[in-house]
């Protein structure tokens, strides 16, 4: 079968790739080619990807902005689904509606020109509203799950559906998304009118924390692991002695422990060795598994597995 053909009688309004190189499409620039790379621009098209994924069993792979991912150097088989088209953001009172693809950092700024408070946390968060949602993306004090009050969504045989908070099952960066793996299409935030001054002035003091802390200049995946309980784990690397360890490209960043950079044309095999030798020395030093909160897509997800780190 030839799923690209396929797919170009089947769908109405998409973009569709074949062997799109995946480095294009993350943070980092690492990543092999995507057999096929779909970026629908409705509802409808969507729906018909994820059916026809599930039914011929394609394997399908969501892709945001690609902020917090990496992705294997052998690249990934099958479907990629990216909603980048899906970014329209709309206002209505209290309300700002987003779609996946729109950057979450945008829907904060439409939060604050609005006069609306409870988003002001995301103005420095890197990738989609559907990669927030999905992880329960947060920082300095607030997280998603506090202002997400609707979210549309695909399951992974492409029914639509409609959840509220009840169905959201919110914890520590996951989320019943993340768990059903199903595929945001469309989230809705209800926020607090609040005063304008007040909002910017927590946004300028959130984005100055986070340019004088964060490795900004080179490119990375962002917060590596999760936060273990009773730690941090960029102290405990830091502690570790590991900052300025590297691995081909990938280096532990010398700026913040917690985050890896790519200095040098570095390889998703370079950023998942790097991890391992980190994690290693961490439980070796304090006794603490460090879990990943970075996604890893491809062929090394089962090879994480097999090595029992988390």
């Amino acid at each position: 079968m030839n799923i690209k053909e396929t797919l170009r009688q089947l769908l109405t309004n998409s973009d569709i790739y074949h062997q799109e190189p995946m480095s294009k499409h993350t943070y980092i620039q690492v990543g092999g080619e995507a057999e096929i790379y779909v970026q629908p621009r409705n509802t409808e098209d969507a729906q018909k990807v994820v059916k026809f994924a599930f039914d011929k069993k394609i394997p399908l792979t969501l892709l945001g902005k690609g902020a917090n991912v990496i992705i294997s150097d052998h690249g990934l088989p099958g479907i990629v689904l990216n909603l980048n088209h899906f970014n329209d953001i709309s206002v209505n009172e209290k309300q700002i509606t987003a779609g996946s693809g729109a950057v979450i950092i945008h829907v904060s700024r439409t939060a604050y020109e609005h006069g609306l408070d409870g988003l002001a946390f995301a103005c420095g968060i890197p990738g989609s509203v559907g990669g927030a949602v999905f992880m329960n993306a947060g920082a300095y004090g607030g997280e998603i799950s506090n202002v997400l009050t609707k979210v549309i969504a695909l399951n992974t045989e492409g029914e639509l559906l409609t959840l509220t908070p009840e169905d959201f099952d919110f914890a520590y960066r996951t989320s019943a998304f993340a768990k059903k793996k199903l595929i945001v299409l469309e989230a809705t935030f209800t926020l607090q009118k609040g005063n304008k001054a007040d909002i910017k002035a927590k946004m300028d003091e959130f984005t100055f924390a986070r340019e004088s802390k964060q490795p900004l200049e080179y490119p990375s995946c962002g917060s590596v692991f999760k936060r273990p309980p009773g730690y941090f784990a960029g102290k405990l690397i830091q502690d570790s002695g590991l900052q300025g360890l590297t691995v081909g490209g990938a280096q532990v960043s010398t700026k913040h422990a917690g985050f890896m950079v790519n200095m040098n044309e570095a390889t998703a095999s370079d950023y998942i060795q790097l991890i391992h030798l980190v994690q290693e020395k961490v439980f070796a030093n304090f006794g603490v598994k460090l879990e990943r909160e970075v996604q890893i897509l491809g062929d090394y997800e089962e090879n994480e597995r097999g090595k029992n780190h988390e």
